[in-house]
C-alpha cells in the first residue's frame, strides 16, 4: 500500500460512495425493530468491528478471490456499478429489487453487520472502487465510515427522534442519485477497457 497515493479528493469520494451503500442513516427503522427483538441492546462495537472487518478483508483480499473465479477487477467492476446502480433506484424510486434477510436471532453480527451494514452491495462496491481508486484512500474511507457506523448505533433512539419519517426519506433519495451517478461513472471508465 503506498501512503504516497493519499488524495482528499478520493478520500471524499470512496467515503460518500460507501456511506451511501451502506445507508446506515436509512437502515435506523430496521435496526431499530432489530434492537426490540434483541431485547433493547445492540452491540454496537461488536457490530462495526466485524463489518470493518469484512470490508477490509474483500479490500485486500476479494482481488484474489476473483483470481480464483477467472475474473478480473475491471469485469467485477462494470457487474458491481450495474448492483450500484440498482441499489441507487431502489433508493430513489422507493421500490425494493433486494429482498433483506430480517432473521434477528443471530444478534450484532448477522443481520446487522453482515447484510445489513457489508452485505453484498458493500462488498461489490468496494471491489468497483478498486478499479478506480487507489487503496489506501478506499482503506481509510472505510475507517471514516465504521465512526460513522458505530455512532449511528450508539445513538438510535435520538436519530429516529431527530429526523422522523420524512427526514429519513429525504435523505434515501439523495443518496440515491449520488449513488446512480457514480455508478455510471464507474461503468463508464471500465466498459471501455473491456477486451484489451
Amino acid at each position: 500500500m503506498d501512503f504516497k497515493e493519499l488524495a482528499l479528493q478520493e478520500i471524499l469520494t470512496v467515503t460518500f460512495t460507501l456511506f451511501a451503500v451502506i445507508d446506515i442513516v436509512g437502515s435506523v427503522p430496521v435496526l431499530a425493530t432489530l434492537r426490540e427483538k434483541m431485547g433493547g441492546v445492540i452491540r454496537s462495537t461488536q457490530a462495526t468491528l466485524a463489518s470493518g472487518g469484512l470490508m477490509i478483508l474483500f479490500l485486500f483480499l476479494g482481488k484474489q478471490f476473483l483470481g480464483l473465479l477467472g475474473l478480473d477487477v475491471k469485469s467485477f467492476a462494470v457487474a458491481g456499478s450495474i448492483v450500484i446502480f440498482i441499489l441507487g433506484l431502489e433508493m430513489v424510486l422507493g421500490h425494493e429489487f433486494f429482498k433483506p434477510d430480517n432473521n434477528p436471532k443471530s444478534g450484532s453480527v448477522v443481520p446487522i453487520a453482515f447484510p445489513l451494514i457489508a452485505g453484498s452491495g458493500t462488498l461489490t462496491t468496494i471491489m468497483s472502487l478498486k478499479a478506480n481508486y487507489a487503496d489506501v484512500n478506499i482503506l481509510v474511507s472505510i475507517v471514516i465510515n465504521c465512526i460513522v457506523i458505530y455512532l449511528v448505533l450508539k445513538s438510535l433512539k435520538w436519530i429516529e427522534k431527530v429526523l422522523g419519517p420524512n427526514g429519513m426519506t429525504i435523505i434515501r433519495k439523495f443518496f440515491g442519485v449520488i449513488l446512480l451517478a457514480i455508478a455510471v461513472k464507474i461503468f463508464g471508465s471500465n466498459i471501455v477497457k473491456f477486451g484489451r
